[in-house]
């Protein structure tokens, strides 16, 4: 007759073996726990928890494997790689564990899948968090330029406003009560120069509103244009145009024009008379980057702030450039004058 328990035999005959397996479900069971804890504080992460958690994960996966604890450091700190999600994420971290610098110094081969699933975790959660800064970033920025395009642009019908009440308007006026008593040569010859002069204002406020030359001729010929009221007035403009490209789209274009416009009247406010000015369009296929210059020789000292139109101060030129891809760099020598360089991708 045999002894002993015949539900263990022949799959357990020894006390030892009954400890093997208790402590094969043990380890088993902490790696659940410690991968479930984890996952579900991971999958809670915002920006603002971000680190606290990933510190808390560190700990517990140092506690799992024997250790005081761990941290979750850069990508450049020695530890175990935090791999980014996907074939080509990239390492976004590491995880620091005193004794541990790769998967393979992890000798239970469970344990070391755990800690790879572990690591691949926080690696998701860091590169979502990143996904969602970046996003919040982008929106921030375009509220705020938003805002400031249409704090410009309210700027802009202000001053039109300004422009028919305080010239047309009254030039219109003046024009209309000499109908009512007109009767000689005299007085008709008043009212064709009166109305010669309105119509040049109107043509005016039509300019500033949308440069026609912009439409019909290009922005070459729209750069020209702004430097010949500068010349009229005794500055020296030198207009220099490089480009591979004979039109632009229209917003590029206007982008490029309206940052000259600002800049050029910048020059005639604050260079402190007539002076030096070059205009530089280079567009070459052959650049890395196309970009627009415009510098003065002033004697004019001044600052960013100096140079803040009451319409599209440096800020909006910003805003401008930002809109088709660019940058804009402002530069006051101490001695005076003054570069403002524009930068913009290239225009197929």
């Amino acid at each position: 007759m045999q002894s002993g328990n015949p539900a263990l035999a022949p799959e357990v005959e020894t006390v030892a073996e009954l400890r093997e397996l208790y402590r094969a479900a043990e380890a088993r069971a902490a790696r659940l726990r410690l991968l479930s804890t984890n996952g579900r504080q991971l999958t809670l992460a915002e920006a603002a928890t971000l680190e606290p958690i990933l510190q808390g994960c560190a700990d517990r996966l140092g506690y799992f494997l024997g250790r005081r604890g761990g941290t979750v450091q850069g990508a450049d700190t020695p530890g175990l790689p935090i791999p980014g999600p996907g074939s080509d994420g990239g390492i976004v971290g590491s995880l620091v564990i005193e004794g541990l610098t790769r998967l393979d110094d992890v000798a239970d081969a469970e344990d070391r899948e755990a800690v790879r699933l572990q690591l691949e975790m926080i690696g998701a959660t860091i590169d979502r968090i990143e996904r969602q800064r970046e996003l919040q970033e982008r929106e921030t920025r375009l509220e705020f330029v938003v805002g400031r395009l249409f704090s410009a642009q309210e700027e802009e019908r202000r001053r039109v406003s300004h422009e028919l009440h305080d010239g047309v308007a009254q030039t219109a006026t003046a024009l209309a009560r000499l109908l009512e008593g007109a009767g000689s040569a005299t007085d008709r010859a008043k009212l064709a120069a009166i109305a010669r002069n309105l119509v040049g204002e109107l043509r005016g406020v039509i300019r500033g509103l949308r440069p026609t030359v912009l439409d019909d001729l290009g922005l070459e010929a729209a750069l020209r244009a702004l430097a010949e009221p500068l010349e009229a007035e005794g500055f020296t403009v030198q207009v220099s145009i490089a480009s591979d490209v004979a039109r632009w789209p229209t917003h590029v274009e206007t982008a490029l024009y309206r940052v000259a416009q600002e800049a050029l009247a910048n020059v005639r406010k604050h260079a402190g008379g007539p002076c030096a000015v070059s205009l530089e369009l280079s567009a070459r296929a052959n650049e890395a980057a196309p970009f627009l210059r415009i510098a003065d020789q002033g004697s004019g000292r001044r600052t960013v702030a100096d140079a803040a139109a009451p319409h599209f101060g440096i800020d909006v030129m910003r805003e401008r450039m930002a809109s088709i891809g660019g940058t804009l760099d402002w530069q006051s020598r101490p001695g005076g004058g003054v570069t403002v360089l524009a930068t913009f991708p290239k225009v197929a």
